[in-house]
């Protein structure tokens, strides 16, 4: 068996860090790979600001933030296009391009903004929804927009394009509030629970709210739910993903509230990770090996907040070459018998497709 079909995951996943200007800006990446960004999720670091979501689904200059429920937004002069190796601003936005703020930005690649139309079947319970997905199936990557009319109660279908079942998936309405960012991951969320990458809650169950029904997924599609969660008449967008081996994980595990944590194995080296505390409320966090917050720095940025990056050892990670490790006793990411998840993308797979191991830090 093959480790690996990706050698270089700077081909789907990079990471750009970046000082704003003010004005007209190019951001080019450095991998090894040229990546032109599908889905582009921008962060100031050294100051409180709205995370930015951008693909080239629904086209750059629409941009959304992970860590409210706002309606999507349009912008002209935020980001105003992707390149062929990253992408372009215009004009002082806190949020995008201050003169003043440095930033990050983590990209991933689906199919170059190709993307493939999805007929509806009606609004009854088990029709498919009309929309659009994009899908690299070699990443695990999809992105997909679907619309709803005035729908029967009970689960519906979105096409995914991956070819096979999605571990993690997220979703958001487009054009207002009353349907919040919503969180299928398939080691931290059951039929009747989801979670909010707005949010810090714990996994909510039941109430008639069965927002993912996961066991009747399949490599074609997934299912919503009407009942309760998906409004009537409205556009919404969702990013889906499988686990590739050497490229990608999505997993879970239990903290011990100890500096000599549990070891998590993704079968690669980490570029980065985000966490989240499932069975108590806690912060969505993310680490990068870009940014300073790996190997004894414990530097944190939020999903579900505006807050600059942040230090605290008791969230100290050790990004290695087959996995991840964290050093602290903080709630959020190891407390003793807490269960967490986790969505992890490569720097490097642990052993190339040739056999080729990689490097400790």
């Amino acid at each position: 068996m093959a480790y690996t079909t990706i050698d270089d995951p700077s081909a789907y996943f990079q990471i750009a860090l970046y000082t704003g200007n003010g004005g007209s800006h190019t951001i080019t990446n450095d991998g090894n790979s040229d990546l032109q960004p599908d889905l582009l999720w921008i962060k100031a670091r050294n100051s409180a600001q709205n995370h930015q979501l951008h693909d080239s689904s629904r086209g750059a200059d629409k941009g959304i933030n992970s860590n409210n429920s706002n309606a999507e937004y349009t912008d002209a002069n935020a980001v105003t296009g992707f390149t062929s190796d990253g992408f372009t601003m215009n004009n002082s936005y806190g949020s995008h391009n201050s003169g003043s703020n440095t930033y990050v930005a983590w990209q991933w690649a689906a199919n170059g903004g190709t993307t493939t139309s999805v007929s509806g079947t009606g609004t009854t319970a088990g029709s498919t929804k009309a929309g659009t997905y994009q899908a690299n199936t070699t990443a695990g990557f999809s992105i997909v927009t679907f619309s709803t009319g005035v729908e029967d109660a009970g689960d519906h279908r979105i096409e995914h394009g991956l070819g096979v079942v999605p571990n993690f998936i997220i979703t958001k309405d487009r054009n207002g509030s009353a349907y919040q960012w919503y969180l299928y991951h398939h080691k931290g969320t059951d039929d009747n629970d989801y979670l909010r990458i707005d949010t810090n809650p714990v996994v909510v169950s039941g109430s008639g709210r069965n927002v993912f029904d996961g066991s009747d997924f399949t490599s074609t599609y997934f299912e919503m739910d009407h009942n309760n969660i998906l409004p009537d008449s409205t556009d919404l967008i969702g990013y889906c993903f499988a686990e590739k081996q050497g490229y990608s994980k999505f997993g879970s595990y239990t903290g011990n509230a100890n500096p000599d944590g549990p070891f998590i194995y993704t079968g690669f080296k980490p570029a980065w990770v985000m966490i989240k505390r499932t069975d108590s409320a806690a912060s969505w966090l993310i680490f990068d090996n870009k940014r300073p917050g790996y190997n004894g720095t414990g530097h944190r940025l939020y999903s579900s907040a505006t807050d600059a990056e942040d230090t605290d050892t008791g969230d100290s990670v050790d990004l290695l070459s087959n996995g991840f490790k964290f050093r602290g006793g903080s709630s959020s990411s190891n407390a003793n018998g807490g269960t967490y998840i986790y969505m992890a993308f490569a720097e490097h797979p642990f052993v190339s497709s040739e056999g080729v191991p990689t490097t400790a830090r």
